[in-house]
């Protein structure tokens, strides 16, 4: 059984203790997810309205995004495998889309989900996940790409094209393919999963933190 929670860990604690004393708390979030399978992306349809959440496939724990860190540590670091879209840099910060090479490395292994949703709710069986805005350090980035096999792109936040921002998504199927990052640093990275339902359009939008170290 899925469970809906908000996680109060250590770091929720003192994040609960400074709000006591009126200290901004803006800097913690409840919970980090640093390794195992967790679905980034995890759509639902309550009837009415659509939900992005964070799927933690290894305790069954569902999260509000803006209550979860993604890590990314410095063990996810890889040769850069050439791909134009990964710019110059000798290496990646990759969370790969195979749960062997995750586990090896000790790292995430990120999926994009919609199997929560059931087939002949929405228009044609599909949705449309969009990447709405990436930004490192609070400045928007080039440095995150998403990309399957031997680099066919998913999504880019190069803001030089206007493509690899969407891509449609059966529902009742499970995604994996590789995250990259090409620097260190604190990435807010914005989704939206948009289908259409008896003719009418539905949509959430969230922004997802992600702590990548050097």
């Amino acid at each position: 059984m899925r469970t809906h929670a908000r996680l109060l860990t250590v770091t929720g604690i003192a994040a609960a203790a400074l709000a006591t004393a009126g200290l901004n708390t803006s800097a913690f979030a409840a919970t980090t997810l640093s390794s195992g399978h967790v679905d980034v992306l995890d759509a639902e349809w309550d009837g009415a309205d659509l939900h992005l959440h964070v799927h933690d496939e290894e305790s069954g724990t569902e999260y509000e995004p803006a209550d979860v860190t993604l890590s990314v540590p410095a063990a996810a670091k890889v040769a850069n495998p050439g791909f134009g879209f990964l710019g110059s840099g000798s290496q990646v910060w990759l969370l790969p889309d195979t749960e062997a090479e995750a586990d090896a490395a000790g790292v995430l292994f990120p999926g994009i989900s919609t199997e929560h949703l059931t087939t002949g709710v929405f228009a044609n069986n599909n949705v449309t996940y969009r990447l709405v805005s990436a930004t490192r350090n609070g400045a928007a980035t080039e440095d995150f790409s998403i990309y399957a096999g031997s680099g066919s792109r998913w999504f880019d936040s190069n803001t030089a094209t206007t493509s690899y921002k969407s891509r449609a998504f059966a529902v009742a199927t499970h995604n994996h393919a590789n995250w990259a990052f090409e620097e260190a640093g604190t990435y807010q990275l914005t989704f939206r999963v948009q289908g259409t339902v008896g003719g009418v359009t539905e949509s959430a939008t969230e922004t997802f933190t992600v702590v990548v170290s050097s």
